[in-house]
């Protein structure tokens, strides 16, 4: 059996091939079976589709993608939240109205992306599937990513729907003759060997160790039932634990490094696909039910009901719900009794890997620490930038930005999208995306500093976003007594508005429904320039780290969540444009001047 090492070269080796194959195929048209008919993208609402839209657009444009498929954005209808389970019934709806009875034939990708990334607040406004990687030449983003790992399945798929998230990441390797399939009718998911604890944050299937060996790149097998989010108690008692090296049992490594021999794993989900029949039996049921007024998961909701193993008891278990619509439990049982029966076949990836890239502890950790992730993907310190050797500690990550010589990045720090003047110093361990900063400024260590355009009074205008990497912007409180609780770069929010010269009032925040946040804090200057509104919110921070009093009284102050209401894309889009074309720009003139 092959040590560790080994098998993470193995998935290396597989990475490359499949991102070279794919550069190939960049800007080009592909030919008949050769890659997807339609790539689809789910968004949360309307606004953030048309910011989809114009980034699609502005990559063909660049020839960043393969020609051929259509690349579709479809927006979540209004109302209450769809969950992935609902964006994708809303999706088969929508591909149906397009392309008629035509979609039958239709291999699809659809990349769930919808969302306002509380948790990588760099990707809210522009969305995960558009987020930054230090890799490749055009520089690649998550979609382009999914893509690439992607590569093999159209080729090797029947008309379907391959279903997976925007911000996630499977390596994997196989044997030279063996290949990923999705061929048959029903589901099928690809399983990937992990510790317990992963197996308790995802979803676990129950496979028959009859069935398979372990051994190997890839072996086909069925799934008894299928567990979301279980404890290690409902695993064991379900039959899903397996001890690796056991002959018949699971002999791959596990999510948070490779398992030992010998060790116990689960087999965690990642991406599944259902066969286009499948597919319309799911669009039946959605049109019978109508509006849905409940949140549905995709992958709780739908692979729940299947294998022979089902039980009817997840229906009513709404413990892990944040917010239990009134049709959930009867949309559950709908789904059950109509999905019941119906085949889950599993690609088991005996040497594969998952990776999340969805908050800022796994964006800084995956980007700059010694990562298996950076390793097997071949993440670069720097990507499509301008810099000085000696402006970057050793474990600094750029993406398409302009550092001007003088400045300094810390240890552990990101910078993307950005412009960076001669004067300043970047501590360690933060993450700047989409601002200008110039003269003579320290930015603090482990600070999170982001800039939008947005539109206001009319016209174009500027608001950045800071806070401490660790701040929680999803934490909320129901009155404004208790907002004490939240905290802004470890200090009370009450002490920093007090330092501000802000009142506590109901009108410091955007929305009641929602909460009382970091994220619906009117905390944010509005300003008519870029590079003024990145100075304001350092005061803010230095006002806070400091001790030091500063007058935000008076001044116009958005929320993370309005900023996202009124976001000018194409104000954002041209500034990232003006940053590629100046790159461009000095790297002819550098190879000119040689």
């Amino acid at each position: 059996m092959p040590v560790a090492s080994e098998r993470s070269e193995a998935r290396r080796e597989a990475t490359g091939r499949r991102l070279a194959r794919f550069a190939a195929l960049r800007g080009k048209p592909c030919r008949p079976g050769e890659f997807w008919d339609v790539v689809a993208l789910t968004a949360a609402d309307a606004g953030q589709a048309l910011a989809y839209r114009q980034q699609l657009d502005a990559k063909l444009r660049r020839k960043e993608l393969p020609l051929g498929p259509r690349y579709l954005v479809f927006a979540d209808p209004p109302g209450h939240k769809a969950g992935n389970g609902g964006s994708t019934l809303h999706v088969l709806q929508c591909l149906e109205e397009l392309c008629g009875d035509s979609w039958a034939s239709f291999i699809v990708l659809l990349i769930h992306s919808g969302g306002y990334s509380q948790r990588l607040p760099n990707a809210s406004a522009l969305g995960k599937a558009f987020t930054a990687l230090p890799l490749g030449d055009p520089m690649y983003q998550m979609l382009d990513l999914k893509l690439a790992m992607y590569i093999d399945f159209p080729s090797h798929m029947k008309p379907g729907i391959l279903v997976t998230c925007a911000d996630d990441i499977e390596l994997y390797s196989t044997g030279v003759t063996e290949t990923v399939t999705f061929d048959k009718p029903g589901f099928t998911a690809l399983a990937h060997p992990s510790d317990l604890a992963v197996g308790t944050t995802h979803g676990v299937f129950v496979l028959d160790p009859a069935s398979f060996s372990g051994a190997g790149g890839l072996e086909y097998t069925s799934c008894h039932c299928f567990l979301h989010k279980p404890t290690v108690e409902t695993m064991r008692q379900c039959g899903a634990v397996c001890v690796r090296g056991n002959g018949s049992l699971p002999t791959a490594r596990g999510d948070h490094g490779d398992l030992e021999m010998g060790s116990e794993c689960v087999y965690t989900d990642s991406i599944f696909y259902m066969d286009h029949s499948t597919a319309e039996r799911l669009l039946a049921f959605y049109k019978q039910m109508g509006t849905l007024c409940c949140e549905i998961d995709a992958y709780g909701d739908f692979l729940q009901a299947l294998g022979p193993g089902a039980m009817q008891d997840y229906t009513t278990n709404t413990s892990s719900i944040s917010k239990e619509g009134s049709q959930l439990v009867e949309v559950r049982q709908k789904l059950y009794s109509l999905l019941k029966g119906t085949a889950l076949n599993v690609v088991v990836l005996n040497n594969s890997k998952f990776y999340h890239i969805g908050t800022t502890e796994e964006y800084s950790f995956h980007f700059t620490s010694d990562s298996k992730l950076k390793s097997e993907l071949g993440l670069l310190p720097v990507a499509f930038s301008i810099f000085s050797d000696r402006a970057l500690a050793e474990s600094a990550s750029v993406m398409h930005s302009i550092l001007e010589p003088g400045c300094l990045v810390g240890p552990g720090s990101i910078i993307e999208y950005s412009r960076i003047g001669p004067e300043v110093s970047v501590g360690e361990g933060s993450i700047i995306s989409g601002s200008d900063i110039s003269g003579k400024v320290d930015v603090p260590s482990h600070c999170f500093l982001s800039s939008l355009s947005v539109k206001a009074d009319l016209e174009v205008q500027y608001v950045s976003m800071v806070f401490g990497v660790e701040d929680d912007l999803k934490q909320s409180v129901k009155v404004l007594s208790d907002i004490g609780a939240l905290r802004f770069f470890g200090v009370s929010l009450p002490e920093c508005l007090e330092r501000w010269g802000v009142q506590v009032s109901e009108q410091l925040f955007s929305s009641e429904s929602t909460g009382l946040s970091l994220w619906t804090a009117r905390l944010f200057p509005v300003c008519s320039t870029l590079g003024e509104s990145v100075r304001m919110t350092l005061r803010m921070v230095r006002s806070v780290q400091h001790s030091s009093p500063l007058t935000l009284h008076g001044l116009r102050c958005l929320s993370v969540q309005e900023m996202l209401r009124c976001k000018e894309v194409g104000d954002m889009m041209e500034f990232r444009k003006q940053i590629y074309d100046e790159i461009h720009l000095r790297r002819r003139k550098e190879k000119s001047d040689l």
